[in-house]
């Protein structure tokens, strides 16, 4: 460049052109460093993106090179994860909740069937579907205790319950552990009931109440209100 410089016809009254390499250099990338010359420039956010993407890019590349069957493996691979996750979501549910609040339901006296149930539809009508299948689970038990089909024992466990009750009444034996299985799983599993679950265990309520036991002995237990306490 500097040779072309001084190869340039110069008139008597122009000092000759004489710039160091160094100063020349540093006065270049001045000007070059103006904003005109860096106004096309992509934005900061543009490159740190057309490198994320390079990255996406050059994973699915590597990726799809791996797998068997090249890209196509790879979107076969990628159904059948997202197939485990939705299947796992169905299964467990949603993550628990924090519980709704809500007035105290118990105290120190036993309660009947029927109030039982008033507390699980008043629990429904606000959509407090985990308290409202609980409290629907606890009236059917009851209501099988007055109907003296149970013995009105403390500590009962829903298992226990769903068990002795299908002797009288075997041919709700299998809806009578899957009520169980139901309060078990909102209670201590973590799962979040339904409408659909509360309804079918109100169903299952009605059935009970109308249903003819199979009487093949008395229950060894007493008659009095003691307090069978609540299914845990």
């Amino acid at each position: 460049m500097l040779g072309a410089v001084s190869r340039l016809p110069r008139t008597g009254d122009e000092p000759p052109v004489t710039i160091p390499r160094d100063p020349a250099r540093e006065a270049a990338e001045r000007e070059l460093s103006k904003p005109m010359y860096q106004e096309d420039d992509p934005s900061l956010f543009q490159r740190a993106l057309n490198r994320f993407w390079e990255f996406v890019d050059d994973l699915f590349s590597a990726a799809s090179g791996a797998a068997p069957g090249g890209t196509v493996g790879l979107l076969v691979i990628g159904l059948a994860v997202v197939a485990v996750a939705a299947a796992l979501w169905w299964r467990l549910g949603t993550p628990r909740r924090a519980p709704a609040r809500s007035a105290a339901l118990f105290d120190d006296r036993p309660r009947s069937a029927a109030e039982h149930r008033s507390a699980a539809e008043a629990h429904a009508a606000q959509g407090h579907w985990n308290q409202a299948l609980q409290e629907r689970m606890r009236a059917v038990v009851r209501s099988l205790e007055e109907r003296a089909l149970l013995d009105p024992r403390p500590g009962r466990t829903a298992d226990e319950a769903a068990a002795e009750a299908s002797r009288p009444l075997p041919d709700h034996q299998d809806r009578l552990h899957a009520a169980a299985r139901e309060f078990d799983d909102v209670t201590y599993g973590g799962r979040s009931a339904t409408e659909s679950s509360y309804r079918l265990l109100a169903d299952l309520d009605h059935d009970l109440e109308r249903a003819k036991p199979l009487l093949t002995g008395a229950p060894d237990a007493p008659s009095g209100g003691t307090s069978w306490g609540a299914v845990r």
